[in-house]
């Protein structure tokens, strides 16, 4: 079978790799040889797929249906490998048995084309928190996950690079900035999140009804974990005329399902509100950019 990488795929990774991207040129002949070396058979390869992964829909040899997943080392593979093994099935997808090699992730085969998003907008939000709740745990003692604070000021660094002379735009970084400086003022919180959760990142299973997939793992806060859901189906909110108000009952009705500080859910929504923005913006998804900072200006 010829593993041909979606174009959403080709198109994410030349934004992160715009000089060439090797990983992409040896994908097909990798994907061979892991369907090889675990005696698999193809199904098919999942499209449109993810942004930062090849998922390729296969077959143990006996028919139990699996998910091969590959990626490159920039998403830190192994990182999403480890969060996997320490929730053990707890609110995630399930890690399989089988050959461990960089890069390569074989997972329970869920439901891809149903996730929450399919749910009205209600019900959907409701589904989604319940299940990241379950993936708010200790991290492993040992663990070598990223932190909050790195990511993020990682992030910062890039946004005051990329916040160029528009006015606008400038103060909506500073306001995010200064967002960010005050909630890392306080004691860091230690919980194992998934990093960049949303209804399109919990899928229909078969053990449970609604598992998480694709996590970038990061330890610190509940609230950081949340915010990126708050601003789902952003382009429904942007074209409704009560798109403020109904953000602002969602930060108000998502903190307090979970009992989360509704200040805190509000500043961190509003950093990576303008982050993404500011990231779409310096690759030249306008459009993009345009939805994400003009929610960050209702928070």
């Amino acid at each position: 079978m010829a593993f041909e990488p979606p174009q959403r795929l080709v198109r994410a990774l030349g934004e992160t790799a715009p000089d060439g991207d090797g990983w992409l040129e040896k994908l097909p002949e990798a994907a061979r040889q892991a369907v090889a070396l675990r005696e698999l058979t193809v199904d098919r390869v999942q499209v449109p797929g993810g942004r930062t992964s090849l998922v390729v829909l296969v077959r143990h040899a006996d028919g139990t249906p699996a998910v091969l997943k590959l990626a490159p080392p920039r998403f830190r593979p192994e990182a999403e490998r480890a969060a996997l093994t320490h929730w053990d099935g707890l609110g995630a997808v399930q890690l399989l048995a089988g050959p461990q090699t960089a890069g390569e992730l074989l997972l329970e085969r869920l439901h891809p084309d149903v996730s929450v998003r399919s749910l009205a907008e209600a019900k959907a939000l409701l589904e989604a928190a319940g299940t990241l709740r379950r993936l708010w745990v200790e991290p492993p003692a040992d663990h070598s996950f990223e932190s909050v604070a790195d990511r993020t000021g990682r992030q910062a660094e890039a946004m005051r690079a990329s916040a160029g002379a528009e006015p606008e735009v400038a103060a909506l970084v500073d306001a995010a900035l200064a967002a960010r400086a005050e909630l890392l003022a306080g004691p860091p919180e230690h919980r194992l999140l998934h990093g960049t959760f949303r209804q399109s990142k919990v899928l229909a299973g078969e053990r449970t009804p609604w598992l998480a997939v694709g996590p970038d793992p990061v330890v610190g806060e509940c609230a950081f974990d949340l915010a990126r859901l708050v601003r789902d189906r952003v382009e429904d909110l942007i074209a409704s005329p009560s798109g403020a108000t109904t953000t602002r009952r969602r930060v108000k009705r998502l903190a307090e399902s979970l009992e989360l500080d509704q200040e805190r859910l509000r500043g961190w929504t509003l950093f990576r509100a303008v982050e993404s923005g500011v990231r779409a913006r310096r690759v030249g998804r306008t459009r993009d950019s345009e939805l994400l900072l003009e929610f960050a200006t209702w928070l």
